[in-house]
């Protein structure tokens, strides 16, 4: 079986209860929760049985040690994971706004996630890898970067593919450092998977079918686009195909894009077709959604055929 892997911030989310909350002043809250976009993404790969792992930093307290639990429950192998004496878990407290949108006050950069560096990337650790994914929020410091570009290197060099969800800040888009090294992955990717505007955010074109002919025209060989409740466009050199969204009710939006990825690249390095691959990416989105944690809405096989049999 084909290991996917990926590599980034694992961290704990905490969570404002009401909406409209404010962290200006006392409130209830729940958590933590296991979560990072990176972490989300491996955690749904290994609820499916795919073979996966990560490579990342947790601190040696609680919150590492509950992230360490969760992702290893699902089949996810953590020996790639740094259990950092000298630094804490990073951390997110999330509040919910009344027209939808999240504030997020994060520790990072200044948590064991920051300490991430080429340093872990290795021959030994990336040695059954056939595919790694990349997440864009993880590219938040040079040593990451340069990190990220060491396993790319590894994984082609051994014939393996490259996923890469954009996922960035537009404010890191303003250094050309950071720009020039967001289009080095994106032209070693294999299959794109951003989300509504970010397909222009690394290309010169104005509008989106711009965007994506240059996209392809860089090597790019599938451009999965998420369009949140509209669904999800695919594109590769010959074939466009749109998937329409299940309807679902919105519980906690956080780690569904990263559970959508997930499943659909699972499902491709399964050798299933593009169609079918789409509806369990859609389903797999609808079902994080519907259940409050990020990490808490990652599904099994046997979860997404029950839930696409009632949506029959």
């Amino acid at each position: 079986m084909k290991k996917i892997m990926t590599m980034g911030e694992i961290l704990v989310e905490i969570m404002a209860t009401e909406i409209g909350q404010s962290f200006r002043r006392p409130g209830t809250l729940v958590g933590p929760y296991p979560s990072g976009a990176p972490a989300i993404f491996i955690d749904q790969v290994g609820k499916l049985g795919q073979a996966c792992g990560i490579i990342g930093c947790v601190g040696d307290d609680d919150f590492g040690r509950l992230n360490l639990d969760r992702l290893s429950h699902d089949g996810v192998d953590v020996a790639g994971i740094s259990v950092m004496q000298d630094a804490v878990t990073g951390s997110a407290f999330v509040t919910y706004q009344e027209d939808g949108s999240r504030d997020f006050i994060f520790n990072i950069s200044n948590s064991a996630c920051g300490k991430l560096s080429a340093a872990q990337v290795s021959e030994a650790v990336l040695k059954d890898c056939a595919h790694f994914h990349v997440m864009g929020s993880s590219l938040f410091s040079v040593p990451i970067v340069e990190a990220v570009k060491k396993a790319i290197a590894i994984v082609k060099a051994h014939g393996g593919t490259i996923s890469f969800d954009p996922n960035v800040r537009k404010e890191l888009l303003s250094s050309a450092e950071m720009r020039g090294a967001l289009r080095f992955i994106l032209g070693c990717t294999d299959i794109f998977l951003p989300s509504g505007q970010e397909i222009t955010l690394l290309t010169d074109a104005a509008g989106e079918q711009e965007a994506i002919a240059e996209i392809l025209a860089m090597g790019v060989r599938e451009i999965v686009l998420k369009r949140g409740a509209d669904g999800c466009s695919f594109y590769d050199a010959g074939l466009s195909i749109s998937c329409p969204a299940f309807a679902a009710e919105e519980i906690d939006p956080t780690g569904a894009g990263d559970c959508f990825g997930a499943s659909y690249v699972t499902c491709r390095l399964q050798h299933m077709p593009v169609d079918a691959a789409l509806r369990y990416a859609n389903a797999s989105g609808a079902l994080a959604i519907s259940r409050k944690g990020p990490m808490e809405g990652s599904s099994s096989f046997a979860e997404l055929d029950a839930f696409l049999t009632r949506q029959a």
